[in-house]
């Protein structure tokens, strides 16, 4: 699933340490979602999209498949 953490996470002057710390999670999880390795928890997600003040739709695109 494609996302625009690290986008948004940017627009805020945050690094990757500062921002895992903010949500809770270690570096690397926050690394592995930016580069699209790893797909977060709902809950997870929620709290990811209430950090930047977004909907979660806003924050993570999920594409239906082309059939």
């Amino acid at each position: 699933m494609e996302n625009r953490v690290e986008e948004m996470r940017k627009n805020l002057g945050l690094n990757q340490e500062a921002f895992a710390r903010a949500i809770k999670v270690s570096r690397q999880t926050v690394s592995s979602i930016e580069n699209g390795k790893y797909n977060p928890s709902l809950e997870l997600a929620f709290v990811i999209a209430d950090f930047f003040g977004k909907s979660i739709e806003e924050v993570f695109i999920h594409e239906k498949r082309k059939e």
